[in-house]
């Protein structure tokens, strides 16, 4: 941790810790269940990254990102990506305006919605690779080029996107390299039979959930400089090296199964995103370090965009979620033990 005082670093790790509850419990008020998908989400801004949410409709990705806006003190937009929209309409444009007082023209540029703290690209794969690639730069580099200038986003940034697993005609699909750029992606599900008769209930009432604001952006930006400056024991960089190389079929020692399944694997990125969302996990638990089973726990939504199934994959009906499950279970847990 920055600070090397331990009770500092202790009231720190409180610190978010108790922003965590707070949000979790704000979101508890419109949004039924979904644990899971609410603590990567959190992981992953906690972490400083974007976010992909993946589902089907009506299971509230919209509602919960919209909402996490609400509880937190950041301005928000909101895209909905059609076949149409065009790059411009992302980034921002030059418009010809009039000065009142002189009458002379000149072009001036009005930004996008792309200038908050918070972009909901909503069903980001209805649109074409063009307009896809504007969000590009943005989310490596928080910077926006047009016209020969080059504007900076509002700090913090994120993207939290979704899409459609079902209904693919006319979509778009993500390129490589731009669901490389997401730090997650987080599968919802449905919900349990208790979690969606308290929807039905709830969505069928007159009762409104009033959600307070209870983070602000100068909030936001100091804990996740505390996440950055948790310890991680070497063991642990460690197994994230082995778990992202271990998805590669061409690494020298691979399994048969990755060879037989996957085309292509992890890149380096999927390690950094692995212990970033690690050491945000164990603040979220209390914790002042990061375990192996923090790894494991975000290692799934690191990795399920990140890996290309093969045909022979397709065929035997095996999916992400098993290869990864299978690459976890098989990677040494300790330095000492060998492969399986």
């Amino acid at each position: 941790m920055p600070d090397q005082d331990p009770q500092a670093d202790l009231q720190t790790a409180r610190d978010l810790q108790a922003a965590y509850e707070k949000l979790k419990s704000e979101l508890a008020k419109v949004i039924v269940g979904q644990e899971r998908v609410i603590d990567e989400l959190l992981i992953a801004i906690f972490a400083r990254g974007h976010c992909l949410l993946e589902g089907v409709p009506g299971l509230a990705k919209t509602l919960l990102i919209s909402t996490l806006a609400s509880a937190m003190d950041l301005s928000f937009a909101r895209i909905q990506f059609t076949p149409d929209l065009m790059p411009a309409d992302i980034t921002g444009t030059d418009v010809l305006q009039e000065d009142p007082e002189t009458g002379r023209r000149r072009f001036e540029f009005q930004r996008g919605p792309i200038f908050a703290n918070l972009l909901l690209a909503d069903e980001i794969n209805r649109t074409p690779p063009k307009t896809q690639s504007a969000l590009l730069q943005a989310m490596q580099e928080h910077h926006v080029s047009t016209a020969g200038r080059s504007l900076p986003l509002p700090d913090p940034f994120f993207v939290l996107a979704t899409q459609n697993p079902i209904e693919q005609e006319g979509t778009y699909p993500l390129p490589e390299a731009q669901l490389d750029r997401f730090m997650f992606m987080v599968q919802v599900d449905y919900p349990s039979r208790d979690d969606e008769l308290e929807i039905y209930r709830r969505t069928t009432s007159s009762e409104d959930a009033v959600v307070q604001r209870v983070l602000n952006a100068s909030d936001l930006l100091r804990l996740q400089e505390i996440v950055r400056g948790v310890p991680i024991g070497e063991h642990a960089f460690q197994f994230a090296l082995d778990v992202v190389r271990a998805t590669r079929p061409n690494e020298e020692g691979a399994s048969d199964f990755v060879r037989h399944w996957l085309s292509w694997g992890a890149g380096p990125r999927a390690g950094q995103f692995m212990i970033l969302g690690a050491k945000a996990r164990a603040l979220m638990m209390g914790r002042l370090f990061v375990t192996l089973e923090d790894l494991v726990a975000v290692a799934p939504a690191v990795l399920r965009h990140r890996i290309i199934p093969n045909f022979n994959a397709e065929a035997e009906g095996v999916s992400s979620e098993q290869i990864i499950q299978k690459i976890l279970t098989l990677v040494p847990r300790h330095p000492r033990e060998k492969w399986l």
